[in-house]
This record gives structure tokens, sequence and C-alpha cells, in this order.
């Protein structure tokens, strides 16, 4: 029978053979090569690696997107409206007084008008250098307009009639058309005849009309279509317009002849007393 101390050492012979470590000797584990960088907000470490590729899945907010958005649209469409305004602006003599001018005509008008080539009932080219140096009363209208219109050409016709006649007051008329299809030099010619002889009628390219309308801010639009014809939705303004070619008053259909003469005369009562001075 073999006693403890010659089984422990026959078992150690063995182990050794094996070239194993002995049960009680600590095992020393390599350091490995790599180590990881870590981020940490208080929490549980994460990889940086596991972070980055999680925050370029996750997309940023809208509001990130919209507010530069708007901002470029905003910038943008001021830009668009001041240089509108300025491409519209009608140019001024170079000199006060040059070309029967006024002397207080010393700054642009953008605010409404600008400039427009179209042509009157003798296919004469008409533009808005030729205004200049004389009051203005101009109309937007149509020769096939049932009501409105020819009521408001007739106002027209009494206008200048009571301007002449009661304050020596001497203005251009002009009826301008919204319907180039229509209103020919011939047409105009012979609508106007039958009221004053005295009203300019002017028409153009389509393009062109679209133009001087937009310039004074005249809405019009077609409706009541069957074939070719139509009738003609239109605001039905008059716009005075001083020899600066400032638009200084716009009389609605509610002003009558008088009312109107009236105010005209004011505007020009006006402008002579600054001028004056």
């Amino acid at each position: 029978m073999l006693t403890p101390r010659v089984l422990k050492l026959s078992l150690l012979r063995r182990l050794r053979a094996a070239d194993l470590p002995p049960p009680w000797r600590p095992r020393v584990l390599p350091a490995r090569a790599y180590h990881s960088r870590t981020y940490s907000s208080g929490g549980s470490p994460r990889p940086m690696r596991q972070f980055s590729e999680q925050n370029e899945s996750s997309p940023q907010p809208l509001i990130y997107y919209i507010v530069p958005s708007a901002l470029l649209f905003v910038a943008g469409l001021a830009t668009f409206v001041r240089y509108n305004d300025e491409r519209r602006a009608v140019p001024l003599a170079k000199e006060a007084g040059q070309g029967g001018v006024p002397k207080r005509c010393t700054t642009n008008r953008p605010a409404i008008g600008g400039p427009f080539k179209l042509y009157d009932t003798e296919n004469n080219v008409v533009t808005e250098s030729k205004l200049r140096g004389n009051w203005t009363l101009m109309y937007f209208g149509y020769t096939s307009c049932p009501d409105v219109g020819p009521r408001q050409v007739q106002k027209i016709a009494d206008v200048v009639k009571v301007l002449e006649s009661k304050y020596g007051i001497k203005i251009t008329p002009l009826f301008v058309t919204i319907d180039p299809q229509r209103d020919s030099s011939a047409q105009l010619k012979a609508y106007l005849s039958e009221f004053d002889p005295r009203i300019v009628g002017l028409t153009g390219p389509i393009t062109a009309v679209r133009q001087i309308a937009q310039e004074y801010r005249v809405f019009f639009k077609k409706v009541e279509e069957v074939g070719q014809d139509y009738l003609v939705e239109i605001s039905h303004n008059m716009y005075l317009l001083d020899p600066c070619l400032e638009t200084v008053r716009c009389f609605g259909t509610e002003y009558e002849a008088s009312d109107v003469a009236e105010a005209i005369t004011k505007e020009v009562q006006k402008a002579s007393a600054s001028s004056t001075n």
C-alpha cells in the first residue's frame, strides 16, 4: 500500500511530464495588442466606433434644414423685389427742368408705373417719355366691355371737358386696352371717337399690354369664354400721373366726373405751389 507522500510525488511527476501548470500557480495571460477607445457620458462606456456609427445613422431634425432654407428664400425674394422696382423706375432727365420736366422731379418713382412701349390709333409708337411734362389720366379697359367700360370712358370725356372749360387745365386722356386680340388700332379709333376724339387709344402686343398692366397693378382676367367670344373682368380704375410720371391719385368707379375733375385740380394746384417754393 502506497503512502500519501509517495502518491503526491507520483502526481507531480505526471504533471511535469504533461507540461501543465500546477493548479495552485496563478495563470499569466498575455496582454492584448488592441485597446478600443471608449466614450463615456456618465454611464457605462461605449466604444467610439459604435457611437459614431449610431450618430451617422440617426437623422438630423428638420428644423436644421428648414430655417436656413427659409432665410435664403426671404433674402432672395427681397433682392428680386428691389431689383424689379429699380428696373421699373422711369429714368429722369439728367438736369432738372430738361425737356419740360418740372424741377421738383428729382427722384425716381418706382412704386406704381414704369417704362412701356405701345402704339396709338395711328400706329405711332408711344412710350412713357412722351407723357413726361404733362398731366395724364390713364384708364385700362376694352372696347367690348358691356356696362362699366362705356360709363368710365364717358366719365373721362366729361372730366376733360370740365377741366378745360371750368379750370383751364389740359390733361392727356389715355385708354389702354387689355384686350389687344380684338382691339386693333382701327377698332380703338372708332370706339373712342364716339366719346371724345382727344382720348388717345393705346394697344400693342400681348406681352407689352401685360407688362404695362403689371406696372400699374391692374387686375384683369378672361371670364365666360364661349368660343371666340368672352368677357374680361377688370378693376376699372383711373390713374392720375403728374408730369414726373408719378401716380398721385387713383379713381374707382364710385367717383363722379365732377369729383375727379375737382381732385385733379387740387393736385395740379398743389404741384404748382410746391414748384414755386
